[in-house]
């Protein structure tokens, strides 16, 4: 039972990141440990491209961002990252999961 409920309840982590980014690369490592306990839906969006100039502008100076929502929220919206559960620069693995069980218990 306990499967089946973290499955409904599985969050989704969006990465903002970009090409030759060494903490990009750091952060990367970490959800692939969260992954291996805890896996996710994944999305990264790199800001180097043209069509992520509003996140561009929004997070060109903090990257690595990651956001984390349920696997059933809508896309993330600039308009909206106020809002989102993130995190930013460099995070642990617990600081991941942390986030991940505020975003599934709400």
């Amino acid at each position: 039972m306990f499967v089946a409920n973290r499955l409904l309840q599985a969050c989704r982590i969006t990465f903002f990141t970009r090409d030759n980014c060494g903490l990009c690369a750091q952060a990367k490592g970490v959800l692939s440990d969260v992954w291996d306990k805890r896996p996710f839906a994944y999305k990264e969006v790199n800001l180097a491209l043209p069509e992520s100039n509003p996140w561009r502008e929004l997070y060109d100076f903090d990257i690595p961002v990651i956001h984390i929502s349920k696997v059933n929220a809508g896309e993330e919206e600039v308009h909206a990252a106020g809002k989102a559960v993130k995190l930013m620069h460099r995070f642990t693995p617990g600081q991941v999961e942390a986030k991940m069980d505020q975003v599934e218990n709400n």
